[in-house]
């Protein structure tokens, strides 16, 4: 999963592209350093991009997985089967894009403070190494501060920009306010960043290696076949379409995917429907589809995380912004 030599990793490295790949020589002991030189992601002197500002208390290294031991408090005892399945492919096909977060116990040993549905993954996939922030601190807000601030000034492909989102509203519980407020994004920027997530593995390879743009990437997220996603993706490098055509092309393509399906019964189509749905995308600044049907209509509302789903409920219900879990 590695690039080549002197090329900046696109895969595997999240969060870990914010932060030094090594603790400061004062502080590495020859087991600090080992595992970031030996795993592949980076050597231990690599230092952090230009510009960015330093973390205190951490690291990015790729660890042995075989020396990371889980949580012992971990609350979470039931990890759903098929969420789990579809990691693992993830993890196969692209590689783990957001990093663990680990605590050294020992010369060659570490536990898991966040993370373990991607540890538990990577072993499944057979990886021997993981990508880890090594946390040597308590100080939860001083790392997710420290990251906010990094993220606002590195250059990340939106891959790596999607997966650092992703694991600071999970891990350390960052919210989609304050995402915005800290890195000058707009709410929807980051939710349409997010649903990069649920490309293909293979439509999410080429964004991570820079062949694919994002527009281009969100343009192939109205298409639901990951092998349609695929081949359009080809065509997009092979011929160099633009945006706009792929937009075309992708429209043309859902209508006679419809039109397949519907062939024995015609859908009615109300005046009107297309503007709707967009006041709808707007008001809840996420994208809305609406069907109208024979007898009923349906209106499917996208979000990208949990918080992001109390958020727009709290736009439909105002009533309900009380905290209260979902």
């Amino acid at each position: 999963m590695s690039g080549s030599s002197g090329q900046r990793r696109g895969l595997g490295r999240g969060l870990g592209s914010l932060i030094p790949t090594g603790p400061p020589p004062s502080a590495a002991s020859p087991a600090d350093r080992s595992p970031s030189s030996g795993a592949g992601g980076g050597g231990g002197d690599e230092s952090a991009p230009e510009g960015l500002a330093p973390v205190a208390g951490a690291y990015f290294a790729e660890l042995p997985i075989d020396q990371i031991v889980p949580n012992a408090v971990q609350p979470r005892q039931v990890f759903d089967e098929e969420a789990m399945a579809e990691l693992v492919h993830s993890v196969t096909e692209v590689g783990l894009l957001q990093p663990i977060v680990v605590r050294r116990t020992g010369p060659d040993a570490y536990e898991l403070i966040m993370g373990e549905r991607r540890w538990r993954a990577s072993q499944q996939a057979g990886l021997t190494a993981i990508p880890a922030i090594v946390r040597q601190t308590d100080d939860v807000d001083m790392l997710r501060d420290a990251l906010l601030e990094n993220l606002h000034r590195s250059q990340l492909n939106p891959l790596e920009e999607a997966a650092a989102y992703a694991q600071l509203l999970e891990d350390f519980g960052c919210t989609h306010e304050e995402l915005a407020t800290r890195i000058g994004r707009s709410r929807p920027q980051i939710s349409n960043t997010l649903r990069l997530m649920r490309l293909s593995p293979a439509v999410q390879r080429r964004v991570a290696a820079g062949v694919l743009s994002a527009g281009h990437a969100r343009s192939l997220l109205s298409v639901e076949d990951g092998d349609l996603q695929d081949r359009l993706a080809q065509r997009v490098v092979a011929e160099g379409i633009s945006v706009r055509a792929l937009e075309e092309i992708v429209a043309v393509a859902d209508g006679e995917l419809s039109g397949r399906t519907r062939r024995t019964r015609s859908r009615p189509v109300a005046p009107g429907l297309a503007d709707l749905a967009e006041r709808l995308s707007d008001r809840l600044e996420t994208r809305v589809k609406v069907d109208l049907g024979q007898r009923k209509g349906k209106i499917t509302v996208e979000f990208a995380t949990l918080e992001d789903l109390r958020r727009i409920v709290d736009v439909m219900d105002p009533r309900n912004r009380d905290d209260r879990p979902i």
